[in-house]
């Protein structure tokens, strides 16, 4: 059982929509941590000139400052309420991983709620002893399994399950949780994604002091209790979304398809395998490697005093020491030069997933592939959707998801449809590339092309909405292109494009030879 707060983590309620859709937007989710609308659900609003000047507003409203150990500040008033959101962005995720310790980086997270030598213990010097007991055991314990001597097994699983027993008995559970909770926290929740790490809550103005003290406490005196328990409690978080799911298998082996040595092609949740092997030690490693004050960034966005959130800063994650930079992942995905399709064969309704190698955020085109997504898949009067759903009805519902599995890097862009009853995957596929070549062939109209920008303006607009949302933008906009600004670039940016950039790009996209497809099919005596 976990002390972490079981709350939404990238998941959202489509109750409209089949429960064989909801699980593949869920198991998406174990990519991505931001929750994915389905294409009927993004509605057009505002015009650019309406926008502009609230822009304008935000980014005065934004202060920004670097301690001297390298971690950035990012604060933003907003004094309509006395709330406060908050967020640590640590610019690390699964891309960081390495082959055979994948799913470190999901795992440290959920290690990050068990509370310090101070908190969530009742005496940390012998519980420190125990869990180094714990420890040793566990490494004697997979020798053993490694050279098949099944009484020494049987003689480790009993001591550990004991000691197991006894560092259970030092714990305060979910104390970190209850501190928040008590000063009026809410939200308490994180997300491991491919690219990033974040932890978030809000709290009232008044509790400021409160988050800096609790926050700067959790990374710089972490204790990584309750390891076996949690290990447990992924491995079945993988179990029931990936290895008991058939849309989670196909989601985990289209990467697999689509990447042939990208970071990205590995699942976030982690190989079995893998996360059964791994230590304490390793979490630790990686927490050194890549927890350093340079590699995070904090988001204070609500009533506050930016000067304030300075003083108390300096005070509180002033503490940590400077660490050097983390490695950078390697790069080397070779150019795909040819098309790839798979098909799987599970109890499932039928899918059709078809994707298409793209470049990374930080690409001049970047704002150019959300509107060709729009265009395709944005609400009931896309393209795509009018032609599969409304009219030849193959398809019950079809999605995108551009940008995946992450964006700091090259990536995917993704469609996907599940079939109708009576009709198959291949029916979807050849609809999704009459549309495509249409939209090669064929600029876009002046109505469609301002319709897409208005879709774009106003899902930059609704992200910024929230005291959350922005601080999760602006935290994302720091940490991978370098400035928050960008974010607000990107209207520039939307209002540059022509309908011949559009055609520009989609004739670059998609290409058969950069195409990857994906097909789930039932048994033939299901069919």
């Amino acid at each position: 059982m976990t002390g972490k707060p079981q709350t939404a983590r990238g998941y959202v309620a489509v109750q409209r929509l089949r429960p064989a859709l909801v699980g593949l937007m869920a198991i998406v989710g174990l990519w991505l941590w931001w929750p994915i609308a389905p294409a009927a659900a993004r509605e057009p609003l505002h015009s650019a000139q309406a926008i502009q000047p609230y822009l304008d507003r935000v980014a005065d409203a934004v202060t920004e400052f670097t301690l001297d150990n390298g971690m950035a500040f990012i604060v933003m008033e907003r004094h309509q309420a006395p709330v406060v959101s908050f967020m640590i962005h640590a610019n690390v995720g699964a891309v960081d991983e390495t082959d055979g310790k994948t799913g470190v980086a999901h795992y440290l997270e959920h290690l990050a709620f068990k509370g310090t030598s101070r908190i969530g213990t009742r005496d940390f010097a012998a519980e420190q002893a125990v869990l180094d007991q714990l420890d040793a055991v566990f490494t004697n314990l997979l020798a053993a399994q490694a050279a098949g001597d099944t009484a020494q097994v049987t003689q480790l699983e009993s001591e550990f399950e004991t000691l197991r027993q006894q560092a259970a008995s030092f714990i305060e559970q979910n104390q970190y949780g209850q501190i928040v909770q008590q000063a009026g926290g809410v939200g308490l929740n994180a997300t491991t994604s491919a690219d990033e790490t974040r932890y978030f809550y809000s709290l009232p103005a008044n509790k400021l002091e409160l988050w800096m003290s609790l926050e700067s406490d959790r990374f710089l005196d972490p204790v990584f209790r309750e390891f076996y328990e949690e290990k447990d409690v992924i491995l079945e978080e993988r179990r029931m979304r990936v290895d008991n799911s058939p849309i989670g298998t196909m989601i985990e082996r289209f990467l697999e398809e689509a990447f042939v040595s990208h970071p990205y092609r590995r699942p976030v949740i982690g190989y079995q395998d893998d996360l059964f092997v791994a230590t304490r030690d390793d979490i630790q490693t990686f927490y050194d490697t890549y927890y350093g004050p340079g590699n995070l960034t904090a988001v204070v966005v609500g009533d506050v005093n930016p000067a304030e959130v300075k003083r108390l800063a300096e005070v509180y994650f002033g503490r940590y020491p400077s660490r050097a930079a983390p490695p950078e992942p390697t790069i080397d995905e070779p150019a795909q030069t040819t098309p790839r399709q798979f098909t799987l064969t599970l109890p499932s309704e039928p899918w059709y997933l078809e994707g298409y190698h793209r470049p990374s955020l930080g690409h001049p085109d970047h704002v150019i592939y959300g509107m060709i997504e729009s265009l395709l898949v944005g609400g009931r009067t896309s393209r795509i959707y009018k032609t599969v759903v409304d009219d030849a009805q193959v398809a019950l519902n079809i999605g995108s998801l551009n940008g995946f599995p992450g964006d700091r890097y090259d990536n995917i862009f993704l469609l996907y449809g599940l079939t109708a009853p009576g009709n198959s995957p291949d029916e979807i596929g050849a609809l999704f590339a009459q549309e495509l070549q249409k939209l090669q062939q064929e600029p876009i109209s002046a109505q469609e092309l301002d319709r897409v920008k208005t879709q774009a303006r106003a899902g930059l607009l609704q992200s910024l909405a929230s005291n959350s949302g922005m601080a999760s933008l602006l935290a994302e906009y720091q940490a991978k292109t370098g400035d928050w600004r960008n974010i607000f670039d990107n209207l520039t940016a939307i209002e540059a494009v022509s309908a011949a950039d559009i055609q520009r790009v989609a004739q670059t996209l998609f290409q058969p030879t950069n195409r990857t497809v994906g097909k789930l099919l039932p048994p033939p005596s299901a069919q």
